[in-house]
């Protein structure tokens, strides 16, 4: 299994981020190259669509609010992984009043290398957290 995380510190309260990115179906409002996003199941499944048209079908399998984090896993995408699970995690930064924002993922690469994996969904998290910063600094 390969893994990789991504995080960034947003001077922002540690609430005021989760306020933004904890609900389930929240992705469109901070992450630009997910335009629209259905719940189904009632609020377990995502159906996400990106700026291109793909569909990738997420559920979630952990939440706590009092935490601010929640994992979820990929039921079906264009990825060449399996096995996903991601978590995305705000931590309060002690003193300061902002936030750090962690996104980590394991997977199994499939028809690629780990390296290629990680290097794929690193880079999706990473450009992810500068969106969410972009659009709390906004």
């Amino acid at each position: 299994m390969a893994t990789t995380t991504a995080s960034v510190r947003i001077p922002a309260s540690p609430d005021r981020v989760w306020q933004l990115i904890g609900g389930f179906d929240t992705l469109p409002d901070w992450l630009p190259y997910i335009p629209t996003s259905e719940l189904g199941e009632g609020g377990r499944v995502r159906t996400l669509t990106n700026e291109d048209g793909g569909v990738i079908v997420e559920r979630l399998e952990a939440f706590d609010e009092k935490a601010r984090t929640y994992s979820y896993s990929i039921l079906r995408a264009p990825f060449p992984v399996t096995g996903y699970l991601s978590t995305l995690t705000v931590h309060p930064e002690p003193d300061t009043g902002s936030a750090r924002v962690e996104w980590s993922g394991g997977f199994t690469p499939d028809g690629i290398g780990d390296e290629e994996a990680v290097a794929l969904f690193h880079g999706i998290y990473a450009d992810g957290l500068a969106a969410l910063a972009a659009t709390l600094a906004a």
